[in-house]
């Protein structure tokens, strides 16, 4: 038997929906019973994105059960901002988003990446370690037993950092230069005294600061390039959107 629901979404979801189903409310029909989360994912919405839903001005979850005539509200997910309770957030990163990892561990977070996950390691990692899955595929995110996941709306991978930064409050958790660009393992101080053969020669004579990887041992230093990176930080900082 045929029922009728009457849908509107946040204005940030709606742009994932259909063209046709993109303005206001709209009337969707659908056969049998089905669950609020299997008809938003039929629409193309995983289940990640979404958060309050009011069905009539009361709230229902992603398992209730609509019936004929309801009116649904969806609501884009919202976190609250972090306390000193608050677990800091993790992330497992899709195989196309090599840039967007580099910026999350240049920003001290803990950002898991390799360029030939499969689907089923990266939903294997994020359940077992309770990590956030990045991606731009949405038909990952819709898998059932995933609980954490945001979907990324651009192809820009400074946009895509400021829409993550700004949905998980990663300005409360920034430390900067403290993790491994190349395997994401925490950083220690080294002595120069201890890598001086692996040194350049103006390297050696211009910089006494130094960092290790324990995991591959890659050496950093405050070279030229560190300048820029922090200008990048404070304008991350300062929500200059536009200049980033």
């Amino acid at each position: 038997m045929w029922k009728t629901i009457f849908f509107s979404f946040d204005p940030t979801l709606a742009q994932l929906l259909p063209s046709a189903y993109r303005q206001g409310t709209f009337e969707f029909r659908y056969r049998g019973p089905q669950s609020v989360k299997h008809l938003i994912e039929s629409l193309g919405i995983p289940h990640t994105e979404i958060g309050n839903i009011l069905c009539d001005g009361k709230p229902v979850t992603l398992d209730y059960l609509p019936q004929d005539g309801d009116p649904l509200q969806v609501h884009l997910i919202r976190y609250p901002e972090p306390t000193s309770d608050t677990p800091e957030p993790r992330f497992i990163l899709d195989n196309h988003l090599g840039r967007l990892t580099a910026h999350l561990r240049m920003l001290g977070l803990d950002a898991m990446y390799r360029n030939d996950f499969q689907d089923s390691e990266l939903i294997r990692c994020a359940l077992s370690e309770g990590r956030i899955l990045l991606t731009r595929d949405r038909r990952l995110l819709m898998h059932k037993s995933l609980q954490q996941g945001c979907l990324l709306y651009s192809l820009d991978p400074l946009a895509q950092l400021y829409q993550v930064v700004e949905r998980y409050h990663l300005l409360h958790w920034i430390r900067p230069f403290q993790r491994c660009m190349r395997c994401n393992h925490p950083l220690q101080p080294v002595p120069k005294e201890a890598i001086l053969d692996r040194l350049l020669p103006l390297t050696r004579l211009y910089y006494d600061e130094f960092s290790r990887c324990p995991a591959c041992d890659q050496i950093y230093w405050k070279g030229s390039h560190y300048e820029r990176m922090e200008r990048f930080i404070r304008q991350l900082q300062r929500g200059e959107k536009d200049m980033l």
